[in-house]
């Protein structure tokens, strides 16, 4: 009998895995195992006492699977491109998003901030620990008082004096800061009152992360309020090439489609849930499969996520062709995670009474959602940018 890790994903309806080489599929086979194997038995339990499993750390570190995209840093070739990243992304959140949350805030915002906004000296300093999983990442940009406008309200300051920096503020909703050892700080220099990047060492003094507690989504994911008080970060640890919001900007713009996937993992491990249990569950005698209402459910989440599916296929290509705007990632994150939204509340009606337990997996994948339908841009904000797009004015307040 063909093993979990081996069949085709149930709910690729148009073969979309064909897309990738031959050495990229085994690649997506080794997230899809490592996924299933190690991290499936133990998010349950950790999702309702809500702790991340420390011990994936070091799962991750011995798989292979983080770095890909940083040609030169890690053991692999040339950088994976975007598709296979993105199908990553999917897999992970097919099994559990807070877990491809955590992965997506190291792999993606921390080091992709230290990629684009270091210099060469920099990169090679922190990137090549990064990407054997030595040291972890986090990404420090969301405010108590500012999220969506965040970049005009930023109120975490930077000081120069002399050759290091003195940084005052708070951050909030910082994924893995609890435990990471190098957290990526966006604050405003009081001189010239543009945006600059640090990368603060956990141990520095004046550094504190605070776990954030009773969440209902994303339950895994060790959030955090952080106090910058007084804290000195050398010039050296300045992120070279960021000057501005702008820079910032282009992180979130590149790492946005990866939320885009993650929502996509979502609806399809709601939908595989969904259609095993319909297929399995008995009423009135036969299975639930059979009822035209619940086949109704089942084909309009296979719609959502195979539309999905195919337009962040085309991103992907937009990106590794070095074509793609902010509005074809705001675009596919607002329109995703909205059809998401819908199959996760399908999904979790097939279950009936039976969707609000725990140990039936929809539940969490239910709650997980909202999360992912909120961060790295609400669907107003998103919203926005490709409104401004089109039509060449800004709604903007």
């Amino acid at each position: 009998m063909t093993s979990l890790t081996e069949q085709q994903n149930v709910a690729d309806f148009y073969d979309f895995e064909a897309a990738l080489t031959e050495e990229e599929r085994k690649v997506l086979l080794r997230t899809r195992a490592f996924m299933r194997e190690e991290v499936q038995p133990l998010v349950a339990e950790h999702w309702a006492d809500g702790t991340f499993p420390r011990e994936l750390i070091g799962r991750f570190r011995e798989s292979g699977l983080v770095g890909l995209s940083y040609e030169g840093y890690g053991d692999h070739g040339p950088a994976a491109g975007h598709l296979l990243t993105g199908m990553m992304a999917m897999e992970m959140s097919r099994v559990d998003a807070s877990v491809a949350t955590f992965f997506g805030v190291h792999n993606g915002l921390a080091m992709y901030a230290i990629q684009a906004c270091g210099d060469r000296a920099q990169r090679d300093r922190w990137l090549p620990g990064m990407a054997r999983m030595d040291n972890i990442g986090a990404f420090a940009l969301t405010e108590p008082l500012d999220g969506s406008d965040i970049a005009a309200g930023m109120r975490t300051t930077a000081r120069r004096d002399g050759d290091t920096w003195v940084l005052n503020g708070e951050k909030r909703w910082i994924g893995n800061a609890t435990f990471a050892d190098l957290i990526v700080v966006w604050a405003r220099d009081v001189d010239d009152d543009q945006v600059k990047g640090f990368v603060v060492g956990k141990d520095t003094p004046g550094f504190k992360a605070e776990k954030i507690a009773h969440k209902t989504s994303l339950r895994i994911v060790e959030n955090a309020d952080v106090t910058l008080t007084d804290v000195r970060v050398p010039e050296s640890d300045r992120l070279q090439n960021a000057s501005s919001f702008r820079d910032v900007a282009e992180v979130l713009r590149a790492t946005r489609s990866g939320v885009a996937w993650q929502a996509l993992g979502v609806m399809i491990g709601a939908y595989e849930l969904a259609l095993r249990y319909a297929t399995e569950r008995q009423q009135f005698g036969r299975p639930l499969a059979g009822f035209q209402l619940v086949q109704d459910l089942l084909v309009k989440s296979l719609g959502n996520i195979t539309s999905s599916w195919g337009m962040l296929r085309r991103l992907a290509e937009l990106q590794d062709a070095g074509v793609f705007r902010d509005e074809h990632s705001s675009l596919a994150k607002a329109h995703v995670t909205a059809r998401m939204r819908e199959v996760v509340a399908w999904s979790r009606e097939i279950f009936g009474g039976n969707g609000i337990v725990l140990e039936y997996d929809v539940a969490r994948f239910f709650a997980d959602a909202e999360a992912i339908y909120s961060f790295e841009g609400t669907r107003e904000m998103n919203t926005l940018i490709v409104g401004k797009a089109i039509t060449g004015q800004s709604a903007f307040v």
